[in-house]
């Protein structure tokens, strides 16, 4: 099993998490944060160890699941190995929605490593990226007009997945179950420009505080594992808008190396 021998340091934490103000919206500028309109604020919360319960875990329960199992990549800067990888994350994301279909789009290499570009570094701060209005921009833009709208016309959903380049030692990544996430807590976010070059601007939402949060953790991450989030859903009554945010963990040494990450997002067409 990954991330075995793990157990018996495993441990939930009250760590600080960024929200947005309700009622705000949200206007970010990844390459250039400093011009972002981000109006947060920080509220402690307990950010629960979920390796107890991982075979208990589920996308269209939590929301979220944990995937186990080497990448096989060495080098994600590389584009012939970050390609099969994406194809690899696809097959993998197929499995277990049991999508006839899925592609992906916007992979992105994350460190907290001084002097790190902007889109480069860990998101901070609760949101869900994105919604429908990005899902079918992104269907449309890959597929084309034609092929995109059948697929559209039947349920689909995206999937993103997350998983670490080297084993988490700081900056780690903390998933809100579905369940306690309500639609009237989300507040829209406009990416602007898009990411990566795009002549479209991004869209989803960014999350208000409320008490009934549920916030979960895997304590030292390994490379081995990664975690697979539903962020939209066209089904309405699907459990969908898993929250998410990078932390600063307050238990990390004061040595800890900088978090490396890789996350991949997929729409994935069930019907």
């Amino acid at each position: 099993m990954a991330g075995s021998g793990i157990g018996a340091r495993a441990r939930d934490i009250t760590a600080t998490m960024k929200y947005v103000q309700r009622g705000e919206k949200a206007t970010f500028y990844a390459g250039d944060r400093e011009r972002s309109y981000w109006p947060g604020e920080e509220h402690h919360v307990t950010i629960h160890d979920m390796r107890p319960q991982l075979g208990d875990l589920a996308l269209e329960r939590n929301g979220f699941a944990v995937a186990e199992g080497s990448s096989g990549i060495a080098d994600y800067t590389d584009p012939d190995q970050l390609a099969r990888y994406c194809r690899d994350t696809e097959e993998l994301v197929g499995r277990m929605t049991g999508a006839r279909k899925v592609i992906s789009f916007g992979p992105i290499l994350r460190t907290s490593s001084a002097g790190t570009h902007g889109h480069n570094q860990p998101a901070f701060g609760a949101h869900v990226d994105y919604g429908a209005r990005t899902v079918a921009d992104f269907s449309r833009k890959i597929l084309g007009d034609e092929e995109a709208a059948p697929l559209l016309a039947g349920r689909h959903m995206l999937v993103n997945v997350w998983r670490p380049i080297a084993p988490v030692e700081s900056t780690p990544l903390a998933l809100c179950d579905a369940r306690s996430v309500r639609r009237e807590d989300l507040f829209d976010s406009e990416i602007v420009g898009g990411l990566g070059g795009l002549d479209f601007s991004l869209w989803g939402f960014n999350l208000a505080w409320t008490p009934d949060h549920k916030w979960y953790w895997l304590p030292q991450m390994q490379p081995d594992e990664a975690m697979v989030f539903k962020l939209f859903d066209s089904d309405s009554d699907a459990v969908q808008f898993t929250a998410h945010s990078a932390f600063e963990d307050p238990t990390a040494a004061a040595d800890a190396a900088p978090r490396e990450s890789v996350e991949l997002r997929t729409i994935a067409f069930l019907d």
